[in-house]
């Protein structure tokens, strides 16, 4: 079931912005991979680079999720946020 404001979920959650960043670089690793290979001896220091950051933006997506953000959850005393529209 989502939440009764998921728009605004998606538009301003930090969490939902560290899981895009988590994202692009779960897809741009493959790719990496796959040039480094190609044309250049592959660094272990930049996969690890990119396995630390994509673990770190992971991390930072779960701790944003549980703090109040008021642009989306509205005040901590229990109300709800402006509707939109």
């Amino acid at each position: 079931m989502l939440v009764s404001n998921w728009r605004a979920v998606l538009a301003r959650a930090w969490s939902m912005r560290f899981m895009a960043l988590a994202l692009l670089f779960i897809l741009a690793e493959p790719i990496y991979t796959f040039v480094a290979a190609t044309w250049v001896s592959r660094n272990i220091y930049i996969q690890l680079g990119m396995s630390s950051l994509t673990g770190l933006l992971t991390i930072a997506a779960i701790v944003s999720r549980i703090f109040v953000q008021q642009k989306v959850s509205g005040d901590v005393n229990g109300k709800q946020p402006p509707e939109e529209g």
